[in-house]
């Protein structure tokens, strides 16, 4: 003889996978969006430190003692300019590449300058979201992106909130 317990059995079994189906759907849509968030840190990240770099570039090639103006052939040069009698540092450290997590830029060689810089890259071949990079020039993947003395100007980076605050208030003075 059958009762009814089997049949409301079958329906809590439905509801069960019901939402089993409903956080699987969830939890996929929360890993899409952490996923997203993650890569636009990297990328915000990229150039940032990109930026720095090709900004030390530039105090390097401007800190040169007499003319013509010389381009670092290291990051190391960088990182302690021995080119006067104290030495400087134009960057504070060596910065890794926020997508091979290894400081190992691509260093583009300066015409006219055997063994110079005057441009780093990423080497990665990671897809990226935005599709201009500081140059204005398409950017596909982190490889695109080119950060040297012409393009520094270019970095829009999101300010400090307190730096931009000091800023104000020193400007209404």
């Amino acid at each position: 003889m059958r009762t009814g317990s089997s049949r409301a059995r079958g329906y809590s079994y439905l509801a069960v996978l019901f939402l089993v189906a409903l956080t699987a759907a969830g939890l996929a849509a929360i890993g899409q969006a952490w996923s997203m968030a993650a890569q636009r840190e990297r990328e915000r990240e990229l150039l940032f430190r990109g930026g720095e770099i090709a900004r030390a570039i530039v105090a390097y090639a401007a800190a040169t003692p007499n003319p013509p103006q010389q381009y670092p052939h290291s990051l190391d040069d960088l990182l302690v300019d021995n080119r006067a009698p104290k030495p400087r540092h134009h960057l504070r450290r060596a910065y890794e590449d926020p997508f091979t997590g290894k400081a190992d830029w691509e260093l583009v060689p300066e015409p006219g300058q055997p063994g110079a810089f005057s441009a780093v890259r990423s080497r990665s071949e990671h897809a990226l979201l935005r599709e201009v990079g500081p140059d204005g020039l398409p950017a596909r993947i982190a490889r695109d992106l080119l950060f040297s003395p012409r393009t520094v100007a270019n970095l829009q980076l999101p300010a400090d909130p307190a730096s931009a605050a000091s800023a104000a208030s020193g400007a209404s003075r």
